[in-house]
């Protein structure tokens, strides 16, 4: 590493950079000469302290107390040359110095403990994620395909935002979803509705049915006696907004259903249209509350086309104004990137729209480009 870098040590904790551990060892040593040097009634000492309490801020137990006893160590040397160890002022000097640097080195022995924890947390949650929000590939059938998450707890890595894709004998099925909540809280609702879709996607089935078993999935769970005790104070509170596509590989169009989810965006020759269906359903979840079907509605998409799908946390992103993410006209100005430059650029644009590049929610997108024939 370079000079003021933070590397890992071996250990797990942070070792710090020659130029780092310069600062309080440079101290030490000027506040010796300085002290050794001043009047008898001048008392640089308790300036020492600094020296351990700097390295605890950057630098795991074991350096903090090297340094700690290097001030110590200096403390010693000041008080034989103007006195001796006995003289009163310096010995309870010393033994302040003593408990302070024993102090920070036990908080940095603590604050390396929790540093160990937290990429423990972050270990699990990327391996959780793996498993319950899998990539897409970046092709499948006739479709080029890329995908982005964003969660909106940095320290998770996961949230309630989801989407999968599946091979039918005649086509592709994809979904877009997003959890009411975010974060951890939301990972087993996901984790249900991928479930079911990849079980059933891939059937026969008309998307009317599909979309009709993941309502009852959704609704099931929510009946479960033992969702009751997983914190919701009301059942009702529990809904999956979401988008399911089917899109045939033999025509140029692709059949919609919208259950209360964002529309998706059909980017055609530098042109962005909203994909409104006339009926949309109400969320996963609230059908039992609502009366109402499952309506396919059908879109062109040709080739060269792409849609782009997404969760709310996109659109409602904010910068320091209030503002929000102007989704349609940034990527009307990059018409023509392929599915993966297209995200590589909305993710790193969006995150310079907000705030110190923190989301307000989960933000989840696929894009989708149809292939040209051969």
């Amino acid at each position: 590493m370079g000079s003021g870098r933070l590397a890992r040590g071996p250990a797990g904790s942070w070792e710090p950079g020659h130029a780092l551990l310069a600062v309080p060892l440079a101290l030490i040593v000027l506040v010796t000469v300085v002290d050794i040097l001043a009047p008898p009634e001048v008392h640089l000492g308790p300036f020492l302290a600094a020296a351990p309490a700097i390295t605890a801020s950057f630098a795991g137990p074991r350096t903090t107390g090297f340094v700690g006893a290097v001030a110590v160590l200096a403390q010693a040397v000041v008080a034989i040359v103007r006195t001796s160890l006995t003289d009163l002022n310096h010995s309870f000097q010393l033994t302040a110095l003593i408990l302070i640097s024993v102090f920070v080195t036990f908080f940095a022995h603590l604050r390396e403990q929790h540093e160990k924890q937290l990429t423990q947390l972050r270990s699990v949650a990327r391996a959780a994620q793996e498993v319950v929000l899998r990539p897409l590939p970046p092709r499948i059938g006739p479709l080029r395909v890329g995908c982005v998450y964003l969660a909106a707890e940095a320290e998770a890595q996961i949230g309630g935002d989801l989407f999968a894709a599946a091979r039918t004998a005649r086509g592709t099925r994809i979904i877009i979803g997003d959890v009411r909540g975010k974060g951890l809280e939301a990972v087993g609702d996901a984790a249900l509705v991928l479930g079911a879709f990849r079980a059933t996607a891939h059937q026969e089935a008309d998307l009317p049915t599909l979309v009709t078993y993941l309502e009852g999935t959704v609704t099931s769970d929510l009946d479960d006696p033992a969702a009751a005790g997983s914190g919701r104070a009301d059942h009702s509170e529990g809904f999956v907004t979401a988008a399911v596509l089917d899109v045939p590989d033999d025509a140029p169009a692709l059949h919609l259903i919208n259950c209360g989810h964002p529309p998706p965006l059909l980017l055609r020759d530098g042109q962005v249209t909203s994909l409104d269906v006339s009926h949309p359903a109400p969320p996963l979840g609230l059908t039992q509350f609502v009366d109402s079907s499952f309506a396919t509605q059908t879109f062109a998409f040709e080739p060269g086309d792409t849609v782009l799908l997404y969760t709310d946390g996109v659109i409602e992103a904010r910068d320091a104004s209030g503002a929000f993410y102007p989704l349609s006209d940034r990527i009307t100005a990059w018409s023509g990137a392929g599915p993966a430059d297209l995200l590589r650029r909305l993710r790193d644009d969006l995150l310079a729209h907000t705030p110190e590049g923190c989301l307000g929610d989960d933000a989840a997108m696929v894009a989708i480009t149809r292939m040209p024939r051969c």
